[in-house]
C-alpha cells in the first residue's frame, strides 16, 4: 500500500427521509466508484434518509429530563454518587432534547458541564447519546443515531453493488470526542465489507520484537480519514477512499461492532 488517497463526492442534495440514499451518492459518483474503494458516509444522512429525525414538539419531558435540564453549569456528579443526587445537567438545556438523549441511552455514564456522557443501545459510549441538532430538518428538530448503523452500511454496499455492478466496503461514521485529548475525530459506527481491526497480536515488528498489544483500528482510521477530506460546513457527507483495497473484503463482515469494548473490560467503570 504505497498511499491513501480520500476526496469528498460533491452534488448530493439535502437527503430526506424515504430518499434511497445510494442512488444519491451512485449519482454523485457518477462512473468514478471502482471496487476496492471504501465510501464513508456520515451518519447523519443516513439517519435523515432513514427518519431518525424526532419532533420536538411531539416529546413530553419526564421528571429526571426536566431534572438533568435544570442543574448547575459546571456541576460533574457520577451516575451513583454516594449524596444520593442525580447527576446535573446545562440549565440552558431544553428538557426536551435531555428527554430524547435519554431515550437513546442505555445508561448515563456521566453528566458533566453541559454535556451527558451516554451509552448508547448500540453500546456506543459518547455526548448525548449522538443526538445533535445541528444540520437538522428544523428549528424544532433533532437528528438521532441510526438505528442499526450495521444494516445501514451492509445495506447502501448491497444497493450500490446493484446500481454500479462494483463491490466496495462502506463506512457508515460519527465524530467523537476522546477522554484524554481535546477535539473529536470521526468513528466507523457501521461497517460492511472492510476489516474493522487489524490483528498483529503474535507477530512481530521488523527487530523480531514479538507484539502483544497492536490491534490496529483500521475502519476508525479510515473514518477518521475521510473526515480530513470534508469541511464540517460543506455539505459533502459522502468521501471516497483509495488505498485501503487490502482491507476491502468480499463478504460484509463482523461490522464495527468488533471496535466495541465489552463492559467487562471497560477500564474506568
Amino acid at each position: 500500500m504505497a498511499s491513501v488517497r480520500a476526496h469528498a463526492l460533491a452534488g448530493i442534495p439535502d437527503v430526506r427521509a424515504g430518499d434511497d440514499l445510494a442512488a444519491l451518492i451512485a449519482e454523485a459518483a457518477g462512473d468514478e466508484l471502482r471496487d476496492g474503494q471504501v465510501v464513508v458516509v456520515a451518519h447523519k444522512v443516513v439517519s435523515k434518509a432513514e427518519g431518525a429525525i424526532v419532533d420536538l414538539r411531539t416529546v413530553r419531558p419526564s421528571a429526571r429530563a426536566h431534572e438533568l435540564a435544570g442543574g448547575h453549569a459546571g456541576e460533574d456528579r457520577r451516575s451513583g454518587d454516594l449524596s444520593g443526587e442525580p447527576p446535573r445537567f446545562a440549565p440552558a438545556k431544553d428538557p426536551r432534547v435531555v428527554q430524547v438523549v435519554l431515550d437513546q441511552s442505555a445508561e448515563i455514564v456521566r453528566a458533566a458541564r453541559d454535556v451527558l456522557i451516554c451509552r448508547t443501545h448500540h453500546g456506543f459510549v459518547c455526548a448525548n447519546a449522538g443526538v445533535d441538532a445541528s444540520n437538522a430538518t428544523g428549528a424544532d428538530t433533532v437528528v438521532t443515531l441510526p438505528r442499526d448503523p450495521e444494516a445501514s452500511a451492509r445495506g447502501l454496499r448491497a444497493r450500490l453493488r446493484e446500481l454500479t455492478g462494483v463491490t466496495v466496503a462502506v463506512l457508515v461514521t460519527d465524530s467523537f470526542g476522546r477522554a484524554w485529548r481535546h477535539g473529536q475525530c470521526d468513528v466507523a459506527l457501521g461497517c460492511a465489507g472492510m476489516v474493522a481491526l487489524d490483528d498483529w497480536r503474535g507477530r512481530v515488528d521488523a527487530n523480531g520484537l514479538a507484539l502483544r498489544a497492536t490491534w490496529l483500528a483500521v475502519a476508525d482510521a479510515a473514518a477518521a480519514t475521510a473526515d480530513l477530506a470534508r469541511a464540517k460546513d460543506s455539505g459533502e457527507p459522502v468521501v471516497v477512499i483509495d488505498g485501503l483495497e487490502r482491507f476491502v473484503t468480499a463478504e460484509d463482515g463482523p461490522g464495527a461492532a468488533a471496535l466495541l469494548r465489552p463492559l467487562e473490560e471497560d477500564l474506568f467503570r
